[in-house]
């Protein structure tokens, strides 16, 4: 890592080499980075926060060793894709995933989305249904049932986010990079399970999640989305998103949640299945966090490709 402010980063720090491609794809009017391994049906996966497409490094060629075409992206404003000033609110992220899949030449993909990207994936399944043959989403709440749990559960869903409700305040992103983002790790820390954080894989993550974070840039767009998410709620816009989500889900989905997920919490996201009409299932993780791709990826991996097939 350079120095404290990231001004000597350089987004070529999330282009590892490994058995996948790297491609830059024009989607929705932004330039996104894409990483792709094998052939097949699409089977595409969205990131959470604090963290990139490296989130899926494991998953990428498990899932192309089982026929499929596996893609990780790097979201609007994250890794190395474009980070314009705005374009956070949940129609252009939706509208960017959108973008991708045709811009990818599929007319479908199964979509795994992780914390933001689960976030992400339930509004793209929403509002672009027939791009998204099926969903996977791990640690994220359907947005309308995480958006009433706040408002409803101060001392459960309020009181868990209250990291998220900091990234509020002005320049806060400036707190996020100090000491070579130091904030970052200290967040994965505190959302992950508690195996997870003790291991020497945890510190190996975190040190690319902070590099990651450290992208001129990087840090601003990533509190955006948040800052988005809850001024939205305040407004017509945010008002007339809700209306659009409370559509019911047609797209078979499969949701995941650690048991010990301490920012979307388990009684928040058990609720979500009451926005499909499609196949549903919901399964708990055991001593997992907020992380279950990392903290439990074998079985992650394992659900993921049952839910691709079936």
């Amino acid at each position: 890592m350079t120095d404290q402010r990231g001004d000597a980063v350089d987004e070529s720090c999330v282009l590892t080499e490994g058995p996948w491609t790297h491609r830059f794809v024009g989607a929705n009017g932004s330039r996104f980075h894409v990483v792709e391994a094998g052939t097949g049906p699409m089977v595409l996966f969205l990131h959470g926060f604090p963290e990139h497409w490296w989130a899926w490094h494991q998953m990428l060629p498990a899932v192309a060793d089982a026929g499929f075409r596996a893609v990780a992206v790097d979201l609007r404003g994250y890794g190395a894709s474009d980070k314009p000033p705005r374009g956070y609110d949940g129609y252009t992220l939706a509208a960017d995933i959108a973008g991708l899949i045709r811009a990818l030449g599929e007319r479908s993909a199964t979509v795994v989305g992780s914390g933001v990207g689960g976030m992400v994936a339930w509004t793209v399944a929403s509002f672009h249904p027939s791009l998204v043959r099926r969903l996977v989403v791990l640690g994220a709440p359907h947005p309308l049932r995480l958006r009433a749990a706040i408002f409803a559960d101060p001392r459960g869903q309020f009181a868990a986010s209250t990291v998220a409700l900091k990234f509020q305040i002005p320049r806060y992103e400036h707190v996020l990079t100090r000491d070579g983002a130091a904030a970052v790790a200290e967040i994965l820390r505190r959302w992950g399970g508690p195996r997870w954080t003790v291991s020497q894989d945890f510190e190996a993550y975190a040190e690319r999640c902070r590099e990651a974070m450290l992208i001129p840039q990087a840090a601003f767009c990533a509190m955006e989305g948040y800052r988005w998410a809850f001024r939205s709620a305040l407004r017509l816009h945010g008002y007339r998103f809700v209306r659009l989500m409370q559509k019911p889900l047609v797209t078979p989905t499969l949701q995941l949640h650690g048991a010990r997920d301490v920012a979307a919490l388990p009684r928040t996201a058990l609720g979500s299945g009451r926005y499909v009409v499609a196949q549903y299932e919901w399964r708990l993780l055991d001593e997992v966090g907020h992380f279950p791709h990392l903290e439990a990826p074998d079985l992650v991996l394992g659900e993921i490709l049952r839910w691709a097939k079936s």
